[in-house]
């Protein structure tokens, strides 16, 4: 799940600061407050989703027609800044420093409706809230994130209530990685990534070599077998940073299992289960001493079957506008879309900017000009004080920011993510004043010339 920046000749780490990571989306174990009905029946603009890209939506919108004329409808009471997780499962942050209350994230001027949507009508413009209530609008925002399915997996989530059993996707259950790694004494360490779409597909390996780092600092990794068990084909979709991290794997003796899905946890005898997807029905069951599970995840349930979506239940948008295909006052952003990029939160940046100037244009009866070029970033944490950064576009293309091989592991980068990111999360993706690495990677670029 990151970041925002402006170039400084005085510290690498300033000039670092805009890879934002991993989508923000609720968890499904997130707080909701009770339904409550709309100040008002009709907004200018209505944003469904109150995650990074509802927030940095709904302030920017705010600027462009004005306070009291935008709306955000989102149940959950809690914003969290979600790519800090990786850290929290490895110990190195605390799960507060991830959350503030939503009221606080919320920009001045926008209401909150503090209820969760349960249809869509795109012909009608209007959505369905809680209690039945409806609110029309003049353009709709679609930010709902993706949802998690730990039931898909049998024996879960019912599993987390065991020890030794934890998972970073979920503000409930993450600090229990931290404690099952924590209580670790000897045996496998399996760290699982599932056969559905994910935001962060970097982050179910991050967790891995954190592991490794720390029970190497404490005398424990002779004890271990650390086993990365992928329904993918390879490490990472893009080869450069694949190449990289393949390395990291051989040199710290990394075991991974290509093609190997989880489909049952039974959490009392501490073994996993895992489909060969290479030969349907044949299973394997590991026991394990520590479990990292990376849940299935999908659109969310409002969305599946809806006028706004495609066949697989994500909003159907053009790739370069985030325009919808089929309703011209209908947009969507981040985690929730069909866009072909990876689901993170520097992703949601590169397409705040995007997103604003189409429907600046919209507004004035324009054709969208600008495009997106499907830019993310993942930094790839591989250590208490080492990262990867990956930068990479539509076509699993290294889009870099820097003049230097990203592809090596950094400690500026880590600092980056640890340091700079949430604080720039918070002050500058949220806040609407950042679109993405573009403008600062052509300067970058330009001053080599």
């Amino acid at each position: 799940m990151s970041a925002v920046g402006a170039v400084s000749s005085c510290s690498s780490l300033r000039s670092c600061v805009w890879l934002l990571k991993p989508g923000m989306q609720m968890s499904s174990f997130g707080l909701h407050t009770a339904a409550r009905c709309a100040a008002k029946d009709y907004y200018e603009v209505l944003v469904l989703g109150g995650g990074a890209g509802g927030i940095a939506m709904s302030a920017r919108m705010k600027r462009k027609v004005g306070a009291g004329n935008v709306a955000v409808v989102e149940p959950s009471k809690t914003h969290y800044y979600q790519p800090l997780w990786t850290l929290v499962g490895g110990g190195a942050k605390q799960l507060a420093a991830s959350a503030r209350p939503m009221e606080s994230v919320i920009p001045k001027g926008v209401e909150w409706i503090k209820s969760q949507v349960t249809a869509l009508d795109p012909d009608k413009n209007c959505v369905w809230l809680e209690n039945d209530t409806k609110v029309s609008y003049k353009y709709l925002i679609i930010a709902l994130g993706i949802s998690l399915h730990y039931e898909k997996i049998k024996g879960l989530p019912e599993g987390f209530n065991y020890p030794k059993i934890g998972s970073n996707y979920s503000a409930q259950t993450v600090e229990k990685t931290w404690r099952a790694l924590q209580d670790f004494k000897e045996g496998n360490a399996i760290f699982t990534f599932p056969n559905t779409p994910v935001k962060c597909a970097g982050a179910p390996q991050k967790i891995m070599y954190l592991s490794d780092a720390y029970l190497r600092k404490t005398g424990k990794r002779s004890k271990a077998n650390i086993m990365f068990n992928t329904s993918l084909g390879v490490i990472f979709g893009v080869k450069k940073y694949a190449d990289a991290l393949l390395e990291v794997i051989k040199d710290r003796d990394l075991t991974v299992n290509y093609k190997r899905n989880l489909i049952e946890v039974r959490a009392d005898k501490q073994e996993a289960v895992f489909e060969n997807l290479d030969k349907p029905g044949v299973t394997e069951v590991h026991q394990y001493e520590m479990l990292h599970v990376t849940p299935p995840m999908g659109p969310p349930a409002v969305l599946i079957n809806s006028p706004v979506s495609d066949e697989s239940g994500w909003v159907d948008v053009d790739k370069e506008t985030l325009q919808h295909k089929k309703y011209p006052n209908v947009f969507g952003i981040g985690d929730c879309t069909n866009l072909p990029t990876s689901k993170t939160a520097a992703a949601v940046a590169a397409q705040s900017g995007v997103l604003d100037k189409t429907i600046s244009l919209v507004m004035k009866n324009e054709l969208p000009v600008k495009k997106y070029d499907g830019y993310t970033s993942c930094p790839l944490v591989t250590g208490y004080n080492k990262v990867i950064l990956a930068e990479f576009d539509y076509n699993a293309q290294p889009l870099e920011t820097f003049p230097i091989d990203q592809s090596k592991e950094r400690v500026t980068m880590y600092h980056m993510k640890a340091d700079m990111m949430p604080l720039l999360y918070w002050n500058a993706l949220l806040k609407g004043y950042w679109g993405g690495p573009a403008p600062v990677r052509k300067l970058m670029h330009l001053s080599l010339k």
